[in-house]
């Protein structure tokens, strides 16, 4: 139970970060929306010089450049009043896109409206904001652009030549024209959004893991420590331990052989400690390798307690070595497979069967439980980050209190696939195929499939001396 717990507060304090979408507008910083919007600036001066001197048009450039000397002015006061480091807010980026919303409609409302083909860049801080900022602010974005698009559509200074030629489009190209833009709006902006949410759940999630990989290595060295303090006072207590008790057979006087007796005591306790800080040692060459059943054993051992029946079933496959494959204790093995036995315990009602087979070049974990299954919908997409919405779906009402947002299984792929497993997932069926089979359920399915060279030890491997047990270095 500790582990688990520890990985629901784990889970808990990154989706909360992860799901703190205030702050993901920090991630852009001042000095980068400068940069941006100076080209913007200096673009949209180069355009109305182009089209005044190099193509005759009729422009107020008073006006234009007035418009245009706002966003420049935008630009220049925030350098005097804020640090170039500064990461903007929710608020600030906002404001900023909202203006910039203004600016362009101002000086598309004095060239020509939606006949001014440059109309289409009111695309750039929509898709700015969404991906950049929440939804709300994204919706507000969106709208305003919407809606000042069509102001511009009816209200605006004709784009005439300075010889009196008016250049306007027929209505029937500016109401496509309009259209498009409305449609590129809401496209791009759910588009943008889209990926950039699945892009930061992928990034949250892979923090997770290494996350999940560094406690379990931290664990594992720290029971190498433990393991390497236990063998190295052994030997001194039980020296301790032989002279004291050599000790009361010469020594008569009753003060004495109180005090030799209670370093005798002291020296059980001090051997007691440390063989039960012992257990968890890993670090002894001799735990460094494991047979495959041990090694699933220890993922499990957490979820035996809480209720439900964790069955083992161990056998070679046809024309296999009867003995079980040396395998190395990674962490990444110990953690994956611990999220996926948790998962199975989590749902089964009664029952979870973990299925251990090797053969000559494979070795295969499988773990099924008696629960209702992965849902049909959500088992396509099995072992991405973030997969349900909190407090929705199916799996809430079958554990009540609990909040599936298929992290766990995300973990646990992502380890063991870097262990080198190939993992698949399906539901089982008591009249389908395997039933009748070791290992044969109505419910969830999972299958670890490594080749023997990825994890374990070849035979050779297996016999050859360990040597010293490797000298710990403490800071």
């Amino acid at each position: 139970m500790t582990h688990s717990r520890d990985a629901v507060r784990m889970k808990g304090a990154i989706l909360h970060s992860a799901f703190d979408n205030a702050h993901r507008s920090n991630w852009v910083r001042l000095r980068t929306l400068i940069y941006l919007r100076s080209i913007a600036a200096l673009g949209q001066a180069a355009a109305i010089l182009v089209g005044y001197y190099g193509f005759g048009l009729a422009l107020n450039l008073g006006w234009c450049f007035v418009a245009v000397g706002a966003a420049a002015i935008s630009n220049i006061v925030p350098l005097f009043i804020f640090p170039g480091n500064k990461r903007l807010s929710e608020s600030e980026m906002l404001a900023i896109l909202l203006f910039d919303i203004t600016q362009l409609s101002c000086l598309l409302f004095l060239t020509g409206g939606m006949h001014n083909p440059f109309a289409l860049l009111i695309l750039a801080p929509v898709t700015i904001s969404a991906t950049a900022l929440q939804l709300r602010s994204t919706v507000l974005v969106s709208g305003v652009a919407i809606l000042a698009m069509t102001l511009v559509t009816w209200w605006y200074i004709p784009l005439a030549t300075q010889s009196g030629y008016l250049l306007e489009m027929p209505e029937i190209f500016v109401f496509g024209f309009w259209t498009a833009v409305m449609i590129g709006i809401l496209f791009l902006a759910a588009y943008a959004r889209r990926v950039t949410s699945e892009v930061n759940a992928m990034a949250d999630a892979l923090v997770a893991t290494q996350l999940a990989l560094s406690r379990e290595q931290k664990l594992t060295d720290l029971g190498g420590v433990v393991a390497a303090t236990a063998h190295e006072l052994g030997t001194p207590l039980a020296t301790i331990k032989l002279v004291s008790g050599e000790m009361l057979d010469d020594i008569e006087d009753p003060d004495l052989r109180d005090d030799i007796l209670l370093i005798a005591q002291q020296a059980d306790r001090c051997r007691d400690i440390l063989r039960s800080m012992g257990r968890a040692g890993k670090d002894d060459l001799h735990l460094r390798t494991a047979p495959i059943a041990t090694v699933v054993q220890e993922a499990a051992e957490p979820h035996g307690t809480r209720g439900k029946t964790i069955v083992y079933h161990v056998a070679p496959l046809p024309g296999a070595d009867e003995r079980q494959p040396e395998i190395y204790r990674r962490p990444e093995i110990i953690h994956g497979l611990r999220n996926l036995v948790q998962n199975a315990v989590d749902f089964a009602s009664t029952t979870v069967r973990i299925d251990i087979t090797w053969s000559k070049d494979q070795i295969r974990v499988r773990i099924a439980d008696d629960g209702p299954g992965y849902p049909a919908h959500v088992l396509p997409r099995l072992g991405d980050p973030f997969l349900r919405s909190r407090g929705a779906g199916d799996s809430n009402r079958q554990r009540p209190g609990y909040e599936g947002m298929g992290l766990g299984l995300f973990i646990a792929k992502t380890l063991l696939e870097r262990s080198g497993a190939e993992l698949s997932f399906a539901n089982g069926r008591e009249d389908g195929p395997g039933g009748g089979q070791p290992g044969a359920s109505p419910g969830a399915i999972v299958e670890s499939l490594w080749r023997h060279d990825e994890i374990a030890l070849s035979p050779r491997d297996g016999r050859i001396a360990l040597g010293l047990n490797r000298q710990i270095e403490t800071p």
